[in-house]
């Protein structure tokens, strides 16, 4: 009785990727083209490789320093690798009475009902709704709610106002930049763009490299764009105008 055909299959060379036919149940053997030997079962069924990415990262920088770190996004902490300073990645909220100083590189969230005192913190990112007396400094992103009671001092690499929000601060804020889509009573310095959305209310003093208004915002008082002490002339700015006009003054007065 003849012998059953056995059957072939086509695999690739993994040296010069040549094709060729081979045994299915084959080990190994030489690739006719390049001469070269390899395994059968190798190529037809690859090992799978392990996974040549680690965990999942995210950007920080550091809180002294400024060098920007690639660190897993389920650490808690780690050390800069240039300055070896210590960096807590930890979020906080607080929710209650609290008397302590925070310094994260992560969220730190004061709740309606939360009132932190005596405090300075340093942190990569903030939300105000409570109560807050202190010193806040935030190299991120800083996020006033209208239940915000602040006393104290506080800078912030961006100063953000919500719509439906509103915040009132009678001395003058430094800031790197601003993104107002609420209500903002206030002075307002900033050493990049200011921008103000189509929900915005601004009254008081905006100065600022350059200035972004969309249709439907609202400004009263006056605006000083150039950059550093190249401020043009303040234009003043009252009820009743409308974006398109406020956008021409400013450009008229940059300098």
């Amino acid at each position: 009785m003849p012998a059953k055909k056995q059957g072939t299959v086509k695999v690739a060379c993994p040296h010069c990727g040549h094709r060729q036919a081979e045994p299915a149940t084959g080990y190994s053997t030489n690739c006719k083209a390049c001469g070269q030997y390899f395994r059968v079962q190798e190529e037809l069924r690859p090992a799978r490789r392990k996974s040549e990415t680690g965990p999942e990262q995210r950007l920080i920088a550091c809180l002294d320093c400024g060098t920007e770190l690639n660190v897993p996004v389920s650490a808690q902490s780690t050390m800069c690798k240039r300055c070896s300073a210590y960096l807590d990645l930890r979020d906080y909220q607080i929710t209650s009475a609290v008397s302590k100083n925070f310094r994260t590189v992560g969220r730190f969230v004061v709740e309606p009902k939360g009132y932190i005192f005596n405090t300075e913190c340093l942190v990569g990112e903030a939300v105000i709704k409570g109560r807050f007396i202190g010193k806040l400094k935030v190299t991120g992103k800083l996020t006033i709610y209208s239940g915000a009671d602040i006393k104290g001092t506080f800078t912030a690499g961006c100063l953000v106002i919500p719509k439906t929000e509103h915040f009132r601060w009678n001395e003058g804020i430094q800031i790197q930049s601003a993104d107002i889509a609420g209500e903002l009573v206030a002075r307002l310095n900033a050493d990049a763009q200011v921008t103000l959305r189509s929900t915005a209310k601004m009254f008081g003093e905006i100065a600022a490299p350059s200035l972004s208004i969309e249709d439907g915002a609202v400004i009263v008082g006056s605006v000083r764009i150039g950059n550093g002490g190249n401020l043009g002339r303040a234009a003043q700015f009252e009820p009743g105008g409308s974006a398109k006009k406020l956008r021409r003054k400013t450009e008229v007065n940059r300098g």
